[in-house]
C-alpha cells in the first residue's frame, strides 16, 4: 500500500465497527464509483483505501485475543453491519481499565483476565502513525493514559470522547513540545443533533432572531446511552454538546435556558433519535419556533468524520505540524481548542487539505 495511514485503534465498540467496515467499504473494488457518505475522498494524498488497521486495544474479554475483524462484531456491538471485513492479523491486545468501565458498563462487559499490554511498545512495534480513541464517555484518565502513550511511541492521537485532551493548554504544549499533532475533542457526527443544532442556532443569530431558549434531548439504546445513564459520566458530553451549540452565539445562554439531556433506551440499539427545539423573538418581538427531529444509526454517523480525522492527522504528521491541528479540530470535533462558525470552519479545513 502507497502511502498508509497506519493507525491504531482504542475502544473496539460500535464506532470502531463503523470505521473499520467503511475503510472495507469504500477503500475496496468500488471505491471511487460511489463517494455517497463522504466529505472527502481524498485529504493530501490519502484516500479510505490509504488507512491501515495495525493495532487494536479492549478490555472486554470477548474481544481481546482476537481478530479486529471478527471482534468489532462481538456482543455487546449491534451496530448496522455494511461490509464484510476480511481477516487483518491484528490482534485486539488487552488494555488498562483506569476508570474507562463504569458501574453500568459492566453489566453488560466482563473484564479480560489477562494483564495489559504494553500500550506504548504495541505502538512502537506497529509502526502506528495515529492512534484514535474511542474510549466511553467519563474515561479522562484512560484518555489521558492513551494521549501520554501516544507521545511516547511518537503517533499522533485522535480523540473522538468529550475528555478533555486537545482543548487542555497542559495537554496541547505536551503535543506540541513533542512535535506530534493533535485533534480533538469529542467527534461531530456526519449530521448529528450538535451539528443541526449549531446550524439551526447560527440560522437564527445570521436572520436577527434572539435565541431564548432551546434544548436538545437524545435517545438511544448503545453501550454509550448505557454508560451515560450514570450522571457523572453523562456530564462532561452535556457540556460538550451545550459549549459546542453556545460557540454559535454572540450572547452565550445560561445553561437553564440551554439544555442537552440524554436518555437510555434499551430496544434503540444503536440507533439515536434527537429532538431539537429552539424558540426565540424575530421582526417586532413575534415568537418564532422551530422544533426538529433527527434519527440516525449513531455509529455509521460519525465513522466517516473519523475516517476524515485520521487522514488530517496523517497530513499533519507529513508537514510537521504539532499540538492541536486548529482547522481539524474545528470543523470535525464538538469541543475544539477554538470555535468557529461552521461555515468559517470549512472553509479553513478545505485549504488546509489541498
Amino acid at each position: 500500500m502507497r502511502n498508509p495511514v497506519r493507525t491504531a485503534i482504542v475502544g473496539i465498540g460500535n464506532c470502531a465497527s463503523s470505521l473499520v467496515q467503511g475503510v472495507e467499504f469504500y477503500g475496496g473494488e468500488a471505491a471511487g464509483e460511489d463517494a455517497t457518505g463522504l466529505m472527502r475522498q481524498r485529504i493530501g494524498p490519502y484516500t479510505v483505501s490509504s488507512l491501515e488497521f495495525v493495532a487494536a486495544f479492549d478490555v472486554s474479554s470477548r474481544k481481546v485475543g482476537k481478530d479486529l475483524a471478527d471482534a468489532i462484531f462481538e456482543p455487546p456491538n449491534e451496530t448496522l453491519v455494511f461490509a464484510k471485513v476480511p481477516q487483518t492479523g491484528v490482534e485486539v491486545l488487552r488494555g488498562p481499565v483506569l476508570d474507562g468501565l463504569s458501574t453500568l458498563y459492566r453489566s453488560k462487559v466482563t473484564e479480560s483476565p489477562g494483564p495489559p499490554a504494553d500500550v506504548v511498545a504495541a505502538l512502537r512495534s506497529a509502526r502506528a502513525d495515529v492512534l484514535i480513541s474511542y474510549l466511553p464517555v467519563g474515561s479522562q484518565q484512560a484518555a489521558e493514559f492513551y494521549a501520554a502513550a501516544a507521545i511516547e511511541a511518537g503517533c499522533a492521537f485522535v480523540n473522538c470522547m468529550p475528555a478533555s485532551v486537545a482543548a487542555d493548554p497542559g495537554w496541547a504544549q505536551r503535543f506540541t513540545a513533542a512535535g506530534l499533532p493533535v485533534i480533538g475533542d469529542d467527534i461531530k457526527s456526519q449530521v448529528g443533533a450538535t451539528i443541526l443544532h449549531r446550524v439551526l442556532t447560527r440560522l437564527f443569530e445570521d436572520r436577527g432572531v434572539r435565541l431564548e431558549r432551546s434544548y436538545q434531548l437524545n435517545m438511544g439504546g448503545n453501550m454509550d446511552f448505557l454508560n451515560m445513564a450514570e450522571p457523572d459520566r453523562a456530564r462532561s458530553k452535556e457540556i460538550s454538546k451545550v459549549r459546542s451549540v453556545n460557540s454559535q452565539l454572540s450572547t452565550q445562554l445560561p445553561d437553564d435556558l440551554l439544555t442537552a439531556g440524554l436518555h437510555y433506551v434499551p430496544w434503540l440499539g444503536d440507533r439515536k433519535t434527537a429532538s431539537i427545539r429552539l424558540e426565540g423573538a424575530g421582526f417586532g418581538r413575534a415568537p418564532i419556533t422551530v422544533d426538529v427531529r433527527l434519527d440516525v444509526w449513531d455509529s455509521p454517523n460519525s465513522a466517516g468524520v473519523a475516517i476524515d480525522a485520521l487522514r488530517y492527522a496523517r497530513v499533519a504528521l507529513d508537514r510537521g505540524i504539532a499540538g492541536p491541528v486548529t482547522e481539524a479540530c474545528a470543523y470535525l470535533m464538538k469541543s475544539p481548542p477554538v470555535q468557529f462558525p461552521d461555515d468559517v470552519a470549512k472553509r479553513n479545513l478545505d485549504r488546509f487539505a489541498q
